[in-house]
């Protein structure tokens, strides 16, 4: 495909990795789609790449220049693929091998936040139904219990009482024999993308999730309309600012390069904030947030696919 589109050029041949084998399958093949016509409406030499159905050595051996990482979840977001690309010297999109890793962690994220005394609601990693029912009587009702490292809500429970903590550690074991019980922060639910490098990252405008009965789960996400998305967000004065402040250092300290979405909860009472999980490769759906709050900016939904794939690296690249 000949490019006229200045942006376009230099880019090569880009391999859009979609779909894959993680429980987000259905997702990332949404948000692929979403990328894929976006970079060839702007004139770029874009193709979809499902690793599920084909070897990712295929890349080298047909040319890709670089990759658009659209996966989520795990071998997607999680390091893997990150770890293959760069044994095959391919640059791509979003964070490196060791910060996607970590940030596909949620305890050990929220490990490296604590340390770094960055707030963080309180938690108790467990490993079975009697350790989620010591955890609740320790963090209270309600209790978040999900999956470590698993996205979208899968696997994800509020438990509001002990009789519940049995089922709710079932659901998520079943995706992950790593299990997080955290507490529950009743207030404002906001999102808020980061792009840029490491040690220059940029906030955008932040966005404030207003779901059914609070409860913004995989379908609420994806598949309805019901969920209701403001930016601005309406928030009271310099909190927007706080958080944005909040997000670039929780970025910063994790590693992560190109682009992030962080989630976070505002304490009614107190109106402090306090950081949920970061997300290395966010959706980009016709749903999701990074696209909704860059278009807030100013940034349309095309504009933001080729801004990234001008930001691909390598984490050795990245020491030369």
């Amino acid at each position: 495909m000949k490019s006229g589109n200045p942006s376009a050029q230099g880019l090569g041949k880009v391999a859009v990795l979609m779909g894959g084998r993680s429980a987000e399958r259905e997702v990332s093949l949404m948000s692929g789609t979403g990328v894929l016509q976006a970079l060839r409406a702007q004139g770029v030499d874009a193709h979809a790449f499902d690793p599920a159905e084909r070897d990712l050595g295929d890349l080298k051996r047909e040319g890709f220049a670089r990759c658009f990482i659209a996966l989520h979840g795990r071998w997607g977001e999680d390091g893997t693929v990150q770890g293959a690309l760069e044994l095959l010297g391919i640059p791509y999109t979003g964070s490196g091998v060791m910060a996607s890793s970590i940030s596909m962690d949620k305890v050990m994220t929220k490990r490296i936040w604590r340390f770094e005394g960055l707030p963080t609601p309180a938690w108790a990693q467990v490993h079975s139904g009697a350790e989620t029912r010591a955890a609740f009587a320790t963090l209270g009702a309600p209790m978040i219990v999900k999956p470590a490292r698993e996205g979208s809500s899968i696997g994800f429970t509020k438990v509001l009482s002990a009789d519940q903590c049995d089922a709710a550690y079932a659901a998520a074991a079943q995706h992950d024999p790593m299990v997080l019980c955290e507490q529950f922060i009743a207030g404002d639910e906001v999102t808020c993308p980061v792009l840029g490098a490491t040690n220059q990252p940029e906030a955008l405008p932040v966005i404030r999730i207003v779901a059914p009965d609070g409860n913004y789960d995989y379908q609420h996400k994806y598949f309805t309309n019901d969920t209701r998305y403001l930016v601005p967000a309406g928030l009271p004065e310099g909190e927007e600012a706080e958080i944005q402040a909040l997000v670039c250092k929780a970025y910063t300290v994790l590693g992560c390069r190109g682009w992030a979405r962080a989630d976070v909860m505002i304490d009614a009472q107190t109106r402090k904030p306090y950081l949920l999980e970061i997300n290395t490769s966010p959706g980009m759906t016709s749903h999701s947030l990074v696209p909704m709050s860059a278009k807030a900016a100013g940034i349309s939904y095309e504009a933001l696919c080729v801004r990234l794939l001008h930001s691909t690296g390598l984490d050795v690249g990245a020491l030369a």
